[in-house]
């Protein structure tokens, strides 16, 4: 019986002390090895593409193909056009719900929602306007696209529509009209394509052209910015003197005020140098 209970207790022991070495193994082989979906290298941004006015995110679409392919999460938000305050609430609430860095582009209007947006969120390590507004505090749109001669988004040259407001009155809907729409928005994009770019356009409200701009991000976050030589929407002078002011890099294209359609390419590059810089 003695015996019987001596091995017990020694084959208890063995178990244990085996037992104890996995653990230890395991243990050792998690301290050396990154876990599971983990990296040792910083994790690739998250882009996020606003579009502008009398626009939707589809214009994107040639710098997402190619970020996606180059393995960047991408996420392009519909732009709400209603007004720069509630507009760039919406886009922060789409902010505050992305983990890791963020590169925040914007085009044209969606320059000015972004210079909004992005204060007091901490992730957005990068601003990108392309042929953008990037507003000072207490400017708004309809200022800084007048303060140079070359515009021709003038007002003969769009239209009102009149939109019932959710609280009761009356708000402004603006519309490029068909005559001076490729011209003043899209001069180097194919006609057939300008005709479909007017006949879907979203609208834009008049008080998102006229609300007054809060803090800049751009006086906090480092900026690059992509001047379009041929825009005869923003005048080239206004998007340099924007850039200028906030210290973007800059980097010029010959090209309308959509060079994100037009130069897809020059204007990705743009997009991927502000994201290697933030990692």
């Amino acid at each position: 019986m003695q015996h019987r209970l001596s091995r017990l207790i020694l084959t208890t022991r063995a178990r244990i002390a085996l037992a104890m070495s996995v653990v230890l193994a395991v243990a050792l082989l998690a301290g050396a090895a990154p876990a599971s979906g983990t990296s040792t290298t910083h994790p690739k941004p998250t882009i996020v593409l606003v579009h502008g006015g009398w626009a939707d995110s589809s214009g994107w679409n040639a710098e997402i193909e190619r970020l996606q392919k180059d393995g960047y999460p991408v996420i392009a938000p519909a732009n709400p056009l209603r007004g720069l305050g509630s507009d760039a609430a919406y886009l922060r609430s789409v902010l505050q719900s992305i983990t890791g860095p963020i590169v925040l582009v914007g085009h044209s209007y969606g320059g000015a929602v972004i210079t909004n947006a992005a204060v007091g969120v901490p992730n957005v390590k990068a601003l990108v306007y392309i042929a953008a507004f990037a507003p000072d505090q207490g400017e708004n749109l309809a200022g800084l696209v007048t303060m140079n001669p070359g515009t021709q988004l003038t007002p003969d040259a769009l239209l009102e529509r009149p939109y019932p407001l959710p609280g009761g009155g009356t708000g402004i809907d603006l519309y490029i009209k068909e005559s001076v729409f490729r011209e003043a928005f899209a001069g180097d994009v194919p006609r057939s394509t300008t005709r479909l770019m007017q006949a879907t356009q979203r609208p834009f409200s008049v008080a998102a052209f006229t609300e007054l701009s809060g803090t800049p991000a751009w006086k906090t976050i480092p900026s690059w910015y992509l001047v379009a030589t041929e825009d005869h929407a923003i005048p080239p002078v206004t998007e340099r003197f924007m850039a200028a002011r906030a210290k973007a890099h800059v980097e010029e294209v010959a090209a309308s005020h959509v060079p994100m359609i037009s130069r897809p390419k020059a204007t990705t590059d743009l997009i991927l140098k502000a994201a290697k810089a933030t990692r």
